[in-house]
């Protein structure tokens, strides 16, 4: 029941908080004006991620209150990242930083979080016992933080997808979360799905808020935290640190190495924004809005279930079907970047 009670919580809570937010981001000027590569074609308020941040940060702290969640130092490492990352969100939203800038301060963030426990220091081997990377732990977390933050946040190109996507991996973490007696996990988890439903009612096309950098990068902060809290989220189960987010992922995970691929042609606009990711080009071979949403929602739910797998199944077996899904993925993300180049 306590999951449920998050759950509403948190949703009910995000959907009341939008109306205000909506007025907030016009106060300070956070507003999208449509340009070329705009999908949307009037004025927008962003920064929306403040409703999200706001409703899933209550949820925390009634826990913290109700002696459901300790406040111990893993906690609030992440609550001051979070923090940290929205206010870089709010300013990039308001100011468009230097990306070079933003990366570093990304950079910053993930150090922080890193030494409070969020750190990658066991990789999973499918077929024995996990990897320990030893003194790689630090630069592959940090890469690791850079790139979901990143990759959610370029996913973040039509209405409600990055929103939509957030919800379903939270689904799957929560569940590994509760599966593997986790409660951190799995409360945050289930408060993101809340927040991320309650705000997709306002940001389901036609957007009349988008989540703007202050919630992609939070919504990618979050997920990276909850697949690395401590390396021992799923602990006891089948050690399955970073598999289920890379799976679930999959799709962001493959629009953003198609983004590096095709920007490095042209290394001086590597991070200029543009609208040739994969949501882009379903939308140019004449499939409709909300059917290239819903698309890329397929997807990340069909992942999710193979990553559920994972807790339920033999991973050796599961492993190998994998493998072979993955090669056919690989063959057609092939077709696509050397047309590309």
């Amino acid at each position: 029941m306590i999951y449920i009670a998050i759950f509403l919580f948190s949703l009910i809570l995000a959907f009341l908080l939008v109306p205000f937010n909506k007025k907030f981001s016009v106060l300070i000027g956070s507003i999208d004006k449509p340009i070329a590569r705009s999908t949307h074609i009037k004025a927008t308020p962003k920064s929306g991620g403040i409703s999200i941040i706001l409703a899933i940060f209550t949820t925390i702290f009634l826990l913290v209150i109700f002696d459901k969640l300790d406040f111990n130092k893993l906690l609030v490492g992440f609550l001051i990242g979070g923090f940290l990352v929205v206010l870089l969100g709010i300013y990039d939203d308001l100011k468009d930083i230097n990306p070079w800038q933003k990366v570093i301060l990304e950079i910053v963030v993930a150090l922080l979080v890193y030494y409070c426990g969020f750190k990658i220091d066991l990789i999973t081997n499918p077929f024995g016992a996990t990897i320990d990377i030893g003194i790689f732990s630090l630069p592959i977390t940090v890469l690791w933080f850079l790139l979901i933050m990143n990759s959610i946040n370029l996913i973040d190109g039509l209405d409600g997808l990055a929103v939509g996507i957030v919800a379903i991996v939270g689904t799957i973490l929560g569940l590994a979360g509760i599966w593997c007696n986790n409660v951190i996990v799995a409360y945050i988890s289930f408060a993101t799905v809340g927040a991320c439903i309650g705000f997709l009612r306002y940001n389901f096309h036609p957007a009349s808020i988008f989540l703007g950098d202050a919630g992609s990068l939070f919504l990618g902060f979050l997920i990276a935290s909850l697949s690395v809290a401590g390396n021992a989220q799923f602990k006891g189960a089948t050690a399955l640190t970073l598999l289920i987010p890379i799976i679930v992922l999959s799709f962001p995970l493959m629009d953003t190495i198609h983004t590096v691929f095709r920007r490095l042609k042209t290394p001086d606009s590597i991070f200029q924004a543009d609208k040739k990711h994969l949501h882009h080009k379903m939308l140019e071979i004449g499939l409709s809005y909300k059917t290239v949403v819903y698309i890329g929602y397929f997807l990340t739910s069909l992942f999710g279930l193979i990553a559920v797998g994972f807790l339920l199944l033999d991973r050796k077996i599961l492993f190998s079907i994998i493998v072979i899904i993955g090669i056919i993925f690989f063959v057609i993300f092939y077709q696509i970047i050397k047309r590309e180049f």
